[in-house]
């Protein structure tokens, strides 16, 4: 039984005829996790025995126990390492007692938790770089159309009118699932399908008035308008913290308008509009709440908000600009220097990006807390408005870009007030 037991655990072991000669090499024996413990000795045995002389009647009769490490909470790996117990062969109770310790099966465990969670980080990093690069080409793109094509609302229909298509082919071929919606919900979500739809067509007007950079300065001041509005409609009285937040935003915006190359009131009025009616849309989200059987998730909600914009704007461009998109304007529009292909082009592009750059704002909106998606807008203010400053090679003076400085930090600082919560009074 014995040294079928020993033939089983290592069949070729070393035969010394020196009793000097007695230790094992260390790598004889390879457990992991497990424990191998002799739990018998035999005084009888001498080292002095003939090592050639060894059968199964002259060992000592032992038994061998396994028992598994009680750290381990999980199905243990049986891994292989070298066995550092036996010293001498056969030198008393040094034989018959060696352990091995085992690696607990949670230290796999926490490994692969952190591996779950480096992915989970390097996917948001991914959708914040996408949801900035998206944004970056639609100002670009759209800033291109709106400089040669001074039509924006058949812009705007376009752009809605792509991003509706998109929606439209996910929902039909499942890649998306497609909502059951009732007309109650229907009617829930129209108020805030016309203020979105008036924030967009507000923006493209600001962006053909005046540069990239100045829209977007103006359109730091939504934090002004979401304390006004949330105290208005919803009650919700600012902190000392947040109003003081608003100071730098209101004055910054102020000196930047102040010193602005392109500056004119219908680009400055409409980026203002614009604030209000993305604003409107926030509070309206919280005023106008679905029951918890009717919600659906934020993408669900873009998408129908988005095939509603189409239909909204669409009588809407026919009675302010009529529809635009005849081979005679857009030749005219060529004849600024832009060819009809780059024209079309520029505008798909657009619309693809400004699609894109919403769908991704909605997955991180998902992911992350309200809070650090508006540090993460404040961010991407910055870099869009550094790129377009770039691209376009717009003339900024020290004071603007002060001003600009300014109404930025103040809006990032808002975001971080925001966390603060006042102080329950005692009853």
């Amino acid at each position: 039984m014995q040294s079928a037991a020993f033939s089983t655990l290592s069949p070729s072991l070393p035969l010394h005829k020196s009793p000097r000669s007695r230790k094992l090499p260390r790598n004889v024996f390879s457990f992991d996790p497990i424990r191998f413990s002799a739990t018998s000795w035999s005084p009888d045995y001498s080292p002095s025995d003939s090592v050639s002389g060894l059968s199964e009647s002259a060992l000592p009769r032992r038994t061998w126990s396994v028992s598994l490490s009680p750290s381990s909470s999980y199905s243990p790996v049986l891994g292989l390492r070298p066995w550092s117990g036996a010293h001498h062969f056969g030198s008393g109770r040094d034989l018959d007692r060696f352990e091995v310790k085992a690696a607990p099966a949670a230290e796999v465990s926490g490994e692969g938790e952190q591996s779950g969670s480096f992915l989970k980080t390097l996917e948001l990093g991914l959708l914040f770089g996408l949801w900035y690069l998206f944004n970056i080409y639609f100002n670009i793109y759209n800033k291109q159309v709106l400089k040669v094509f001074h039509y924006p609302t058949n812009v705007t229909l376009a752009q809605v009118a792509v991003g509706s298509s998109l929606v439209l082919f996910m929902w039909t071929f499942n890649l998306y699932k497609r909502p059951k919606v009732s007309g109650k919900q229907l009617m829930a979500i129209l108020p805030l399908a016309v203020v979105h739809t008036l924030a967009n067509l507000f923006t493209n007007m600001s962006l053909g008035k005046v540069s990239v950079s100045f829209t977007h300065t103006i359109k730091a001041m939504e934090p002004f308008f979401t304390v006004v509005l949330s105290a208005m409609f919803l009650g919700e009285m600012p902190t000392i913290f947040v109003v003081g937040s608003l100071l730098p935003i209101a004055g910054g915006v102020a000196l930047a308008s102040m010193t602005e190359a392109s500056f004119n009131w219908a680009g400055f009025w409409s980026a203002m509009a614009s604030n209000l009616t993305n604003q409107s849309r926030n509070v309206l989200s919280k005023k106008v709440m679905l029951k918890k059987e009717d919600s659906m998730d934020n993408i669900t909600l873009f998408s129908i908000i988005t095939v509603m914009s189409f239909f909204l704007l669409f009588p809407v461009t026919y009675f302010m600009e009529g529809f635009k998109y005849a081979p005679s304007y857009l030749q005219s529009a060529a004849q600024t220097g832009v060819n009809v292909k780059q024209l079309l082009t520029r505008s798909l592009l657009a619309a693809l990006c400004f699609h894109a750059y919403q769908q991704v704002s909605y997955m991180i909106l998902q992911r992350v807390s309200p809070v650090t998606h508006s540090v993460g807008n404040c961010v991407k203010r910055v870099v869009v408005i550094v790129s377009s400053v770039i691209f376009f090679q717009t003339p900024v003076s020290f004071i603007n870009s002060l001003g600009t400085a300014i109404a930025l930090a103040g809006v990032f600082l808002y975001s971080r007030v925001k966390r603060i919560k006042p102080k329950m009074k005692a009853a």
